[in-house]
Parts: structure tokens; C-alpha cells; sequence
């Protein structure tokens, strides 16, 4: 077979659908993936003829067409692991019929849009912070929402050692506002709002990218064919943000550097310091039944 036929492995894995290219360089890393009989390499290529096991078991590509595109609007209790030993994981609450894995996560007290998929190409062109993406909460908090706050949020907030990226926020009511991110931080919004000694009552997710959230909470649906050809029309490029990251990373990276009149959420001040910067198909369409029972322990 020619060279330019070959495949990356971890892509390799993840278009088999079992996980994600991240979680195939794991994998590989623990030496639990074989290529014809022998240990793989992270980085390796893989042609068509040789025989890809993990964990013991023979894997190959799926069909574009036949990898799943799920919409669930997650209630609030359920975890975003497809972790079987966490008796609320998302897998088992789906109860889908076949192997899915979340794209990112939403906290387990946290509501709304949540996607699930088969395809593990199309994961880290979504979550990669450096393609922009769009993500839209709706907030409830438990002081009143001024314009002073509205406006020192979208700015940026000193959380987990670094200031958040500049967002979009609107007032919605009194004690209610819209933000929409393309960071994607641990309890990022959670984390905003404490600084500022506001808490958070109510978290949903209603938007990623090109998908709204229209379903209620609890159900499920198959992306329209729409749905996803828009989403892959906004992830076409990813894949050259991820090469050119790669290409650069033997680089020495810049540092920013965070104001020392920052405070953390426990009212200490934030000292100046170095921080290293981070460095088209088809699908099968409305075929899932958004009314089918969820498996799990959870109803």
C-alpha cells in the first residue's frame, strides 16, 4: 500500500468508535494496543491490511455513515463519564444500544446540551479551545445580576491560575443571565460567579456551536442531516489548527502573565507569575426514539 494510504493509529482507534484520539494515545501509552501481534508506538501509522487489537479485542474503522450523532438534554445527577463503576455515567443513563462516549463534559449539577457520539474524529475538533467554538449557558444566581458584574465578567476572571478568555453575557432578568464561552475551564462559570460572590442555583447548556437545544430534559434525539452538515462546515478546519500546533510545539512558547491586582475566590491576592499557554460525512438521521425509556439505575 502506498504511504499516503496510511492512518495515525489513535485515529485509527477513535474512527472505530470505542474512544476518542486523546483517549487512544492513553491506550497506546499503556501499551494495551497491538499492531499484527506486536506493542504499538504513539505516532505509529497503520495500512489496511494489519490487524489493530486494544485490550485483547480485533478493532477496525466504522463507516462514516453509520457513526451515531446524539443531542441529550442532560438532567441534572447525571455524570459525563462513560465510567461504568460511576453508577450515574451518561453510557448507561442513555442506554443507547451501542458504544457511544460524551464530546466534553457537563457538570453533574448542571443541566442542558450535552453530545454524544461514535465518532471519535469529530470529538477533538470540537473541544480544541483554539477553533473558537461557542457554548451558551443560561445562569440563575443568588444576588442580583447589575451591570457592573455583567460587564467585569465578560472581561475576564482570574480562576485556576489564569484569566478567562473575554465572553459574550447579556442580562436576562434580576437574578439571570446568557454567556456564551469558547473556553471550556473546570466549573468555569461556576467558578466566574464565586469571584464575585455570586452562587450559582441553576446551569444549563443550551447551545453548542450550531445546535440549540429543543428537547426536554431527560430525552434524546439523532442530529438532523442539517444539523450535521453545518457542524462539519464549522469543524472543517480544526484539524489544520491541530497540525499546526504539533508543527510548533518544539517551539519555546510565549508566557502571559496574570495582574497582581487579581484576588482569588478566597479574597487572596493572585501574584504575578509565567504561565506557558496551552499549547465531511453522512450519518444515520432521527433515528433514535427520544421517547424510549433511559437504561441505568436512574428514571
Amino acid at each position: 500500500m502506498e504511504e499516503t494510504n496510511l492512518l495515525r493509529l489513535n485515529k485509527y482507534i477513535s474512527d472505530s468508535g470505542i474512544c476518542s484520539r486523546r483517549e487512544a494515545d492513553q491506550y497506546i501509552e499503556k501499551r494495551a494496543v497491538l499492531i499484527n501481534g506486536r506493542v504499538a508506538k504513539v505516532g505509529q501509522h497503520v495500512k489496511a491490511t494489519d490487524i489493530v487489537m486494544v485490550n485483547g479485542i480485533v478493532i477496525e474503522p466504522k463507516a462514516k455513515e453509520n457513526a451515531a450523532y446524539i443531542m441529550l438534554n442532560k438532567p441534572v445527577g447525571v455524570t459525563c463519564t462513560t465510567d461504568s463503576s460511576d453508577p450515574d455515567n451518561i453510557v448507561d443513563y442513555l442506554s443507547f444500544g451501542e458504544r457511544i462516549f460524551p464530546i466534553g463534559r457537563l457538570d453533574k449539577d448542571s443541566q442542558g446540551l450535552i453530545l454524544l457520539t461514535s465518532d471519535g474524529d469529530i470529538v477533538n475538533k470540537i473541544l480544541r479551545a483554539g477553533n473558537n467554538h461557542e457554548k451558551e449557558y443560561i445562569v440563575t444566581v443568588d444576588k442580583t445580576v447589575t451591570d457592573d458584574f455583567c460587564s467585569k465578567m465578560a472581561n475576564g476572571v482570574p480562576i485556576l491560575g489564569q484569566v478567562t478568555k473575554k465572553c459574550k453575557i447579556e442580562k436576562i432578568n434580576s437574578n439571570s443571565f446568557r454567556i456564551t464561552l469558547i473556553q471550556g475551564l473546570n466549573r468555569q462559570i461556576r467558578r466566574m460567579c464565586e469571584y464575585f460572590g455570586y452562587g450559582v442555583k441553576k446551569l444549563e447548556r443550551v447551545r453548542v456551536m450550531n445546535l440549540t437545544l429543543n428537547i426536554p430534559v431527560g430525552q434524546h434525539r439523532d442530529l438532523t442531516q442539517e444539523e450535521l452538515s453545518e457542524l462539519n462546515r464549522l469543524t472543517k478546519d480544526s484539524e489544520k489548527h491541530i497540525e499546526k500546533k504539533s508543527s510548533s510545539q518544539s517551539k519555546k512558547k510565549k508566557t502571559t502573565e496574570i495582574s497582581p491586582n487579581f484576588k482569588d475566590s478566597k479574597g487572596k491576592m493572585i501574584q504575578k507569575k509565567g504561565a506557558k499557554k496551552s499549547s465531511s460525512s453522512s450519518a444515520r438521521v432521527g433515528k433514535s426514539n427520544p421517547n424510549k425509556p433511559k437504561g441505568g439505575k436512574r428514571r
